[in-house]
């Protein structure tokens, strides 16, 4: 099993790990601060540096079949290796400035979601810009008002915090759930809720930031028409968007 650190601290950037594995997958650690690809976040990139010196890029992180292991994916550049990095103590570094920006896109992908409440067929984060795609006819959407009510909730400062409830709990309150095509990982017996203020509470795996100013302005990019009812609002960071 690998223990998921960064969904307990975001911010870590570095940590000590001890491979357990080397799979068809990637390389398996005992703990590790990446991501790992779901819910529409793509697994993080960085390195694991060996005992020796040499570094092993990383292109992304994956989950194993049962979720309770993730393996890290050399780049196709990396240098060789084989079973005998099985029980090495390696350093695994994320890149940061990818991951910060894919955590603000996620935290204001969920504010985006109560500026639109309807519900969510889809989604995606990319490294500085998201969307997220609703159920709902055509409304006349504005982009330059979504923006101004996402920005004036970014703008509350709110808090970002997470709290742990069983599935039964999740079941016997279905409208946390927001999203129709990706249902919360269940089968641990416990689900993890991210709640942003008193402005949002849903089921949710990913990173965020500590607090919403840390999103920065965001802009509303474009407004699509996917089908007879389905909508999709795409965003990106201000400060990303040139």
């Amino acid at each position: 099993m690998t223990e998921p650190m960064f969904r307990d601290d975001a911010y870590l950037t570095r940590t000590n790990a001890r491979v357990v594995a080397v799979t068809e997958k990637g390389i398996v650690l005992d703990r590790t601060i990446f991501y790992a690809q779901g819910g529409g976040q793509p697994g993080d990139v960085g390195l694991l540096r060996r005992q020796d010196g040499t570094a092993i890029p990383v292109a992304n992180a994956v989950w194993g079949e049962d979720r309770s292991a993730i393996a890290h994916v050399p780049a196709p550049d990396a240098p060789g290796f084989g079973d005998d990095l099985i029980g090495e103590d390696v350093v695994a570094e994320i890149d940061w400035e990818t991951r910060h920006k894919r955590m603000r896109i996620h935290t204001a992908l969920h504010l985006l979601s109560v500026v639109l409440p309807y519900p969510v067929t889809g989604g995606a984060i990319g490294d500085g810009d998201g969307r997220l795609d609703f159920d709902l006819p055509e409304a006349g959407l504005d982009k330059e008002e979504i923006a101004d009510e996402l920005n004036a909730l970014i703008a509350r400062d709110a808090p970002v915090s997470e709290r742990w409830i069983s599935d039964a709990e999740l079941d016997a309150n279905p409208g946390l759930v927001k999203t129709m095509s990706v249902q919360p990982p269940r089968g641990a017996g416990r689900v993890r809720l991210v709640a942003i203020g008193d402005i949002d509470l849903q089921p949710c795996g990913g990173t965020h930031v500590k607090r919403t100013s840390e999103i920065g302005r965001v802009l509303v990019t474009d407004i699509q028409k996917k089908g007879k009812q389905n909508r999709r609002v795409r965003i990106a960071l201000a400060d990303d968007a040139g």
